[in-house]
């Protein structure tokens, strides 16, 4: 951060008096609201710290630290004394009257754009750590950040920087907000983009594996006549034999492979058992070929969604980085699992996974689908609590998303699993629902 910078939004941070709000939003990302109105945003990325001014986002995931419960619990609600910069250093410090406090009592919020040990740090008015964003022990720095540890001052540092004048702060730091927005958008939309189409990728690898019908029933009949012919010339085969010359059904001479390590009276059994499950086979192919096609539907509707998302959230939404190693803790197969502000979303990708998650859902998690159109079935475990509406429209808009590409004004039905009767395989009669309509905005289609 740039001192001219540091300095023009300490004066303005001065023309408010009250903290309504503080809270982390991502990982190294702290909002602080001041007078219910204003909220600027703190990045406290090691070697890429930055501030910006934006309306108060919802947050991507719950963060309950030490350091976000007493983030929480000493700043929200608080007086803001006085916001400056010690020494024309690096550093933003809040000093702030809690709303708990007794008389005269001050802490300090300590923001730190130093470089590798950037930090956001809670002291008392002794200099004393509460607690912080990153703890650093002697091994990294001289510095020890630790609760209960004295701060000691940070190394003096020299700046060369130009210094200039900032005539509107929040337009500057708005500014910022939206330039940085459009390139983590790309950046973030990229990478998941890659993500969903390597899935698609792999189903469509797996379906042009699939083995064709015809030729399962040409390889059943064939095994079934080499049995045949085994079975009519048993007299001429000798133990160890590998091969059997012979005449076919039609006079014709021919030569069949014997199966190594299998008893004589048992050969024609082995070929019998390979058309067996030739046509066994070729029966279900078209079973498996639709369960891997519906699953690369359902990727190819997340990948479409992907690109005509706006937010962060948005993307975060359909491609979490936290469902990756939760499921590993769940007991969850079947579907794709997803998680809305802390609560668990199960999205079957077919009707099988449908039917599943039907039989997985208690009786007061919420169940939802797009109402007329065939899709994804989504189940939000709620543990018997209210869900907040914010959750039930991102997950109505992910139920769409999930179940088809195409733009338009769609329906989703919802109620609890115990309104939900199942009818035949993943079809259902449902009863004391209420229903969230949905905008699905055109997207680009791939060529």
């Amino acid at each position: 951060m740039k001192l001219y910078e540091l300095k023009a939004i300490a004066k303005r941070l001065n023309d408010f008096t009250f903290i309504s709000r503080a809270r982390r939003t991502e990982d190294n990302t702290i909002e602080i609201m001041v007078d219910k109105k204003e909220s600027y945003f703190f990045n406290m990325t090691r070697g890429h710290s930055f501030i910006y001014k934006a309306p108060s986002q919802r947050p991507l995931q719950g963060y309950n630290a030490p350091f976000d419960t007493l983030l929480h619990s000493l700043l929200s609600g608080s007086k803001l004394l006085s916001v400056d910069v010690p020494n024309d250093d690096r550093i933003l410090r809040f000093t702030i009257a809690p709303k708990s406090s007794y008389k005269d009592k001050i802490i300090y919020f300590q923001l730190e754009f130093t470089g590798k040990n950037t930090n956001a740090i809670l002291i008392d008015d002794n200099e004393v750590i509460i607690e912080a964003l990153r703890h650093i022990d002697a091994d990294s720095s001289f510095r020890v950040i630790r609760p209960g540890m004295e701060l000691l001052a940070i190394p003096p540092f020299e700046r060369t920087e130009e210094r200039k004048e900032i005539e509107d702060i929040d337009a500057y730091l708005e500014q910022k907000f939206i330039d940085i927005q459009a390139r983590k958008l790309l950046e973030v939309k990229k990478q998941k983009l890659s993500t969903v189409a390597k899935k698609i990728k792999k189903f469509e690898q797996l379906l042009n594996k699939l083995p064709n019908k015809e030729k399962l029933g040409t390889h059943a009949k064939e095994h079934n006549n080499t049995g045949n012919l085994i079975l009519a010339n048993l007299y001429q085969i000798k133990p160890y034999d590998t091969k059997l010359k012979t005449y076919d059904f039609e006079g014709k001479e021919i030569t069949i492979s014997l199966p190594k390590n299998v008893k004589v009276n048992r050969m024609s059994d082995y070929y019998f058992n390979l058309s067996k499950r030739a046509k066994s086979k070729a029966k279900n192919v078209h079973i498996e070929q639709e369960n891997l096609s519906t699953k690369m539907s359902f990727y190819e509707n997340i990948y479409y969604a992907l690109e005509q998302a706006n937010t962060p959230y948005e993307l975060e939404l359909l491609v979490p980085k936290r469902a990756k190693s939760l499921r590993k803790k769940e007991k969850l197969r079947e579907g794709e699992l997803f998680w809305i502000e802390d609560y668990k979303v199960m999205v079957g990708r077919n009707s099988n996974e449908n039917q599943k998650l039907l039989s997985l859902a208690k009786s007061n998690d919420i169940w939802m689908h797009t109402r007329e159109i065939p899709g994804s079935h989504v189940i939000i475990r709620t543990d018997k609590q209210n869900l907040p509406e914010s959750v039930l429209s991102a997950a109505a808009k992910l139920c769409v998303d999930f179940s088809t590409n195409q733009p338009g004004n769609y329906l989703v039905d919802y109620t609890k699993r115990k309104f939900v009767k199942v009818q035949e395989g993943s079809s259902v009669e449902y009863d004391k629902y209420q229903t969230i309509p949905v905008l699905k905005e055109g997207v680009e289609i791939r060529v």
